[in-house]
Formats: structure tokens, sequence, C-alpha cells
């Protein structure tokens, strides 16, 4: 339903934007402020870009972790795109994007966020000796399993 929201929001965002700025500043500066920051951010994005790529590199030769560096370049991305999307509303969020603290801060939001989803929705399982399973969390599944021995005799190759 959020997304719904977005591809409804944003474009009425962005004609609004439109309106407001094209009458304060008339029709052809804003359609060239609007080309401008597409080169400007198309020049920022492959430089950013070429820069996490090496990062990625270097994490991968180096045996670290390249989560953060992966992370970085799929944010520098998604600038990108919204750099090339027409309008004023996606250049700047495209433009956050593009400082590195920004690109930070949003990576510790989103590990909070999914620590936050994976503390509610793990849950443990143990197996009695009965052949049932229980969970030791507030959501009870059960059911039943048995082990089945594989006849080895249908085994053609034998």
């Amino acid at each position: 339903m959020w997304l719904f929201i977005l591809f409804v929001a944003i474009p009425i965002i962005e004609i609004g934007l439109f309106i407001q700025i094209g009458g304060a500043i008339g029709i052809w500066s804003t359609l060239l402020i609007v080309v401008l920051t597409a080169i400007a951010g198309t020049y920022l994005v492959r430089q950013q870009g070429a820069s996490a790529l090496r990062d990625i590199q270097m994490s991968f030769s180096n045996l670290n972790d390249p989560g953060t560096s992966l992370a970085h370049g799929a944010m520098i991305l998604i600038a990108g795109v919204l750099m090339l999307t027409p309008g004023f509303f996606t250049d700047t969020i495209g433009f956050l994007f593009l400082i590195p603290k920004f690109r930070d801060k949003m990576l510790k939001l989103a590990q909070q966020h999914i620590k936050n989803v994976k503390l509610h929705t793990h849950t443990n399982f143990t197996h009695n000796n009965t052949g049932t399973s229980t969970s030791q969390s507030d959501t009870t599944i059960d059911g039943e399993w048995k082990e089945v021995e594989v006849n080895k005799s249908l085994d053609k190759n034998e």
C-alpha cells in the first residue's frame, strides 16, 4: 500500500513544485534547472559510483565484509535513478543520497529496522521425542513429523 502512495504522492509533489517554481522564475529557467541538475547528478553518480565500486573490490581483495560498500553502492544507484527523474523533489532526495554522511545515517536506520524486524519475527522451535514440534514463542505451530528410511534398492545405479 505504501508503494502505491509513493507512486501517487511523488508526481503530485513534483507537479506542485513545477507550478510554484515555474510561476516564480519562468518556464525556461525551470526547465534549465531540471536539465542542469540531471547533468550534475549524472556526473556525481558516475564519480561516486566508481569510488563505491573500488571500495567493493578492495573489500573482496582484503577479505573484508563488503556489506557497507555494497549498501553505499546501492544508495548511489538510487540517487542516480532519482537524479535522472525530472523534478525538484526527486533531485533533492537524489542529492541527499550522494552525501556520504546521509548514506551512513540511512544505513544505520536500515540496520536498526532490520534488527527490530528480526527481533519480532524470531521463533525458536524444539522437537520432543513424541514427534511433535513446539514453539518457544507466543505463537504455537503444532505439527507432526516422522523419520522415513529410504529404500536404497530402488536406486537404478546399483
